[in-house]
């Protein structure tokens, strides 16, 4: 198991990457005149690069196969359709609320659905009670993207398309535990290929229900860069996994968060006509942050679940590693088996 620290720092960093690729596929597709196929070109990098993944490592493979024997629901391997949704959803409901809106009420989703998926216990970490430090790390992480912000311009505040970006911030939130939930079964590259898999295929369907894939010919940029967002999505989904592995959905989003404003800071100070670094964007991060170790005060992990090859993480070739961990007292607790619904007895897993 990795480290806690460890876990926070990954998935920070991918919260900076998060920032990056935001900004490479918005200038894509404004230079390519839909944001639809600006999408397609990020699922498709970021799946041509899982793709060759698979061909040259032989463990990877190996971990993909060990999946059919892991007794995960098939709804286990949907995790990518919430990337699809939230990529979607963002082409078409940020021009309407902009920007600022549509961060908050994802964030805010992201939130309500991660207190949700830990106390049902879907992420690997098992089930986190819901307790009152994570329900104020939660309100503390929208307060401050709130604050984060301030200043940028706000769209038509239609309730209808706001409740739709916090909906795509819970299918987020789905999204890390089930693709943490495959990677448990077997290992973080494997959760990061199935995510890609399912995710690319819807994003391109929607595209050409959308006339996105039949229109004109879209004037494709030259910049080199702003086709890295596959790239940067991998790192993202890879960062998700290994963080609900370890500290679960809502600190896992809220980290990502931060991550997001911090790289958002460093880009508006680099970025030639960039604003510069803002004060609003500045304290949303170092707020988040402590949203994220609020949330953390208090969360026993105590509600694990069995892969179907035995109790923990397997390598994808038959064999298990048993949970190492204990809670207080070293107590066993119930846990949920993810293939049939029924309750398991196993220790509980570390505080956060």
């Amino acid at each position: 198991m990795v480290p806690a620290w460890v876990a926070l720092v990954v998935v920070t960093l991918g919260g900076v990457a998060s920032a990056a690729q935001g900004a490479v596929n918005g200038e894509l597709g404004e230079r390519a005149g839909d944001a639809t196929l600006a999408a397609v070109v990020n699922n498709l990098g970021g799946c041509l690069l899982v793709g060759l993944g698979v061909l040259a490592l032989r463990s990877l493979r190996a971990d993909l196969r060990g999946l059919r024997g892991a007794r995960l629901p098939w709804w286990a391997y949907l995790g990518g359709l919430g990337g699809a949704a939230i990529v979607v959803l963002g082409a078409y409901v940020v021009p309407v609320l902009g920007v600022a809106v549509f961060t908050i009420a994802q964030v805010a989703g992201g939130s309500l659905g991660g207190l949700a998926v830990d106390r049902a216990g879907l992420a690997p970490v098992g089930r986190i009670a819901f307790t009152g430090p994570r329900l104020a790390g939660a309100l503390l992480g929208v307060a401050a993207v709130t604050l984060a912000q301030l200043g940028q311009p706000v769209g038509d505040l239609a309730l209808g398309v706001v409740l739709l970006a916090v909906v795509g911030g819970v299918a987020v939130a789905l999204q890390s535990a089930l693709n943490g939930r495959v990677s448990a079964a077997s290992s973080a590259a494997a959760g990061v290929a199935v995510n890609f898999a399912v995710s690319t295929p819807a994003v391109l369907l929607v595209a050409a229900l959308a006339g996105a894939l039949t229109g004109p010919a879209p004037s494709w940029p030259d910049a080199w860069f702003l086709y890295t967002g596959g790239l940067l999505g991998v790192g993202i989904v890879a960062s998700l996994v290994v963080g609900v592995r370890v500290v679960g959905v809502l600190r896992t989003g809220l980290l990502l968060v931060a991550g997001q404003l911090g790289g958002a800071l460093v880009l508006d100070a680099l970025l030639p006509g960039g604003p510069g670094v803002r004060l609003p964007v500045l304290a949303g991060a170092l707020l988040t942050l402590a949203a994220a170790l609020l949330a953390g005060r208090g969360s026993g992990q105590g509600r694990g679940w069995r892969t179907g090859r035995g109790v923990g993480r397997g390598s994808g070739r038959g064999d298990t590693v048993p949970a190492p961990s204990v809670g207080p007292a070293g107590l066993p607790t119930q846990s949920i088996r993810p293939d049939l619904g029924e309750p398991v007895d196993r220790p509980s897993g570390r505080r956060s």
